[in-house]
């Protein structure tokens, strides 16, 4: 069997508009939910009615003015596709205006022509970490029904204005995440009960059902996908206690998938709706909005972890808790790091939904040294993204459907979890500090050949 990927596997990476624009309320822009949280999604939550500048991601790496020059070195690189974010308060600044913000609709018209001159596929998230933040000062965030409104709303301006520029498309980010940080993801606060964030996430699936079936009227030739927080976990040993528990646990998320793939709550989640005595407002036009499935299945992944039934065992991560595998290494920054969970997984969620699957972001966050001469020996970051793509090789082999692969980070950026630039994910090096000190000049690192050498070969130089 052929050592290449698919001829038509699209290669490239993956950013976020609030980890990279900058350009803080400018053009128009509104108060998003990063705006106001800016130490990371889970930071403390700022008053953000001044107009000051309040830490790294207000600046970020500044691709709101220099995307030019980053998108043709993504070229360079040989990128067939960029998976980008539209801010949302870019758009409509308070969510709830009748008419949009005419500069922000042009920003990304230059944005998606820059790429077309250079054959690149945008692959565009309509909800990346952020909401205006008036919908939650004036509505309550996703509890308030009326969100879904608004966001179908703000869903069919931008798929109007780019049906010809943009036929891949995702709804929520991590839509998952809600469950760990409802502020992020469904705007509200973190004392929120399960009745209330469950509910929550049933206005947001419901608003994802709404807007694929606007995606598939207005852009008929579009393929419009979910994004799910790859978070699979293994039993931490044979016990049954810890399997089941495993079990409960990939079920707290593989849910959504099963929403958004199947169009219907899965029996499993009636029971624990019922035993969680959580009684959730779904109406008819629920039912039917959410029978409108996506077209493929999108993830993270970034590492895998354990799961028990002994609950002293677990232990705080920077994202989720977890139990730590014994078998596994770590990254600096406690992720541990399981190419063949990637095997695993793509063969999990195509089995499940039959679907196309595309990896959207795999990674690897870490401290990088500028020698004297200017270069940058990521030989760790090479390794770590190497046996990811060996893995996405065999579950290709497998017979699983992946259309294709974008790194997260191809040029560093401020990370999501605490706002750092010393957490480096990129093939790019960008010459800014934590204190926002520096060129913000870009370097290419010894990953950056690298990957474009996995590029050009179709993945044959693999090892």
């Amino acid at each position: 069997m052929s050592l290449k990927f698919p001829n038509d596997f699209l290669w490239g990476g993956a950013i976020a508009a609030n980890q990279v624009e900058g350009a803080y309320l400018e053009d128009g822009k509104g108060l998003s939910t990063s705006d106001c949280t800016p130490n990371g999604i889970f930071g403390d939550i700022v008053d953000r009615t001044k107009t000051e500048i309040n830490g790294l991601k207000d600046i970020a790496i500044d691709f709101y003015h220099r995307y030019p020059e980053d998108i043709a070195l993504f070229a360079e690189m040989g990128f067939s596709c960029l998976r980008v974010s539209i801010a949302w308060t870019r758009i409509f600044p308070n969510g709830d205006e009748a008419e949009p913000n005419q500069k922000g609709l042009e920003y990304y018209d230059k944005l998606f022509d820059e790429m077309a001159k250079y054959g690149i596929t945008p692959l565009v998230t309509l909800s990346h970490y952020e909401m205006p933040y008036h919908l939650i000062t004036q509505y309550g965030g996703w509890g308030n029904r009326k969100l879904i409104a608004f966001f179908t709303h703000y869903a069919q301006t931008v798929f109007t204005r780019y049906k010809h520029k943009v036929k891949y498309w995702l709804t929520f980010n991590e839509i998952n995440m809600s469950l760990h940080e409802p502020f992020t993801g469904v705007g509200l606060d973190r004392k929120s009960n399960k009745q209330q964030i469950y509910q929550a996430i049933h206005h947001q699936l419901v608003a994802s059902s709404r807007a694929v079936k606007l995606c598939h009227d207005i852009i008929p030739e579009s393929k419009i996908g979910n994004m799910l927080l790859g978070a699979i976990a293994y039993p931490l040993t044979p016990k049954p206690e810890d399997v089941w528990t495993t079990h409960q646990e990939n079920h707290g998320w593989l849910y959504f998938g099963d929403v958004q793939a199947r169009g219907y709550y899965p029996s499993y989640m009636q029971r624990y709706f019922k035993d969680n005595n959580i009684k959730l407002d779904i109406t008819k036009q629920d039912c039917d909005d959410l029978k409108e499935t996506i077209d493929f299945i999108s993830f993270s992944y970034y590492m895998s972890c354990c799961a028990t039934a002994d609950n002293s065992l677990r232990q705080k991560g920077n994202i989720l808790d977890m139990v730590p595998n014994p078998y596994l290494e770590a990254s600096e920054w406690g992720w541990q790091i399981d190419p063949v969970g990637m095997r695993y997984l793509l063969n999990l969620l195509y089995e499940r939904y039959q679907k196309p699957l595309f990896i959207v972001e795999n990674g690897l966050g870490a401290k990088d040294t500028v020698e004297a001469d200017g270069s940058i020996h990521d030989d760790y970051r090479i390794k770590y993204m190497n046996d990811h793509l060996v893995q996405v090789r065999e579950a290709i082999k497998d017979g699983v459907e992946v259309m294709g692969y974008t790194s997260w980070g191809p040029i560093d950026l401020i990370s999501a979890s605490k706002a750092e630039i010393s957490k480096r994910y990129g093939f790019i090096y960008v010459d800014l500090n934590q204190d926002g000190s520096g060129t913000l000049n870009r370097i290419r690192k010894k990953s950056f050949y690298w990957y474009q050498s996995v590029i050009q070969s179709n993945g044959e130089t693999l090892k």
